[in-house]
């Protein structure tokens, strides 16, 4: 695949890193700001998609930016229907007004709040717990997530995915709260805060616990490696429709999720 590059930050590299070991190339890159050190010789650059003239054969553009500046760029790049496989969050209060433009240019967009294959297992292992727990009245739910004090974002999108899932199966759990609290939660409430500290890998915990026992699942994130393999496997599958598509590459037409990925898969 020919790759554009939206973002270039770590993850940006480690994507670009991964591409190429798979036998990718990195076409274009867009970012804020100038790179230090600068693109490789041959790559173009823009500071943003709006204003990237020749996108180089791109047939996909991932996305790891800024929460600000992902919509944007995400509809600039349907515009010109280059497929976006984006795995920034913090955006998605515009995701209404993103589809609508992807849809109106008939191009395709893959968003996850994590790309990582064992966080997309991880889900459906949490919400088959739950869905099991959920006649088990003496079993509160709960959980925690933890990350390294750079990141952006607070809760993670992970721990929104988690928590909006769960409360989907268990019926006495209505709410997700995800601030720290000053007095205890009620009874509907699924409590998840957020702990942002030094340089701690990605910790998703969810936890159902009785006065006789507790069962928690957890997903530790090593590095950031997982994130970028997990995002060219679903640009992978993006651009590679096995029916009628977008362009010679057919790519799929649509909005679409990890869900989507793993279903086509197999994995229930």
């Amino acid at each position: 695949m020919n790759i554009a590059i939206v973002g270039y930050g770590k993850m940006g590299r480690i994507v670009e890193r991964a591409a190429k070991e798979k036998g990718h190339r990195v076409t274009v890159v867009i970012d804020p700001l100038v790179p230090d050190p600068p693109v490789p010789s041959g790559v173009l650059f823009y500071k943003s998609a709006a204003e990237a003239e020749n996108l180089a054969d791109a047939d996909v553009a991932v996305e790891f930016s800024r929460p600000q500046a992902a919509a944007d760029n995400i509809k600039a790049l349907a515009a010109r229907r280059v497929p976006v496989v984006s795995g920034t969050t913090g955006w998605y209060g515009r995701m209404d007004e993103v589809a609508e433009a992807v849809k109106a240019a008939d191009s395709s967009l893959l968003w996850a709040p994590n790309f990582s294959l064992g966080v997309n297992i991880f889900y459906r292992i949490a919400f088959n717990a739950a869905s099991l727990m959920d006649p088990f009245d003496e079993y509160d739910a709960g959980g925690f997530e933890a990350h390294h004090n750079k990141k952006a974002d607070s809760p993670s999108g992970t721990a929104k995915t988690l928590a909006e899932g769960i409360i989907k199966r268990i019926k006495r759990k209505s709410k997700p709260v995800y601030e720290t609290l000053a007095r205890p939660p009620a009874p509907d409430e699924f409590h998840f805060p957020s702990l942002r500290l030094g340089a701690m890998p990605g910790t998703h915990a969810v936890i159902f616990d009785s006065l006789s026992d507790t069962i928690e699942i957890r997903h530790t994130a090593r590095g950031r490696e997982g994130f970028a393999s997990g995002a060219l496997a679903a640009a992978h599958w993006l651009v590679n429709c096995p029916g009628p598509g977008l362009g010679a590459g057919k790519a799929r037409r649509g909005i679409f999720t990890m869900d989507d990925v793993l279903d086509e898969l197999g994995v229930k």
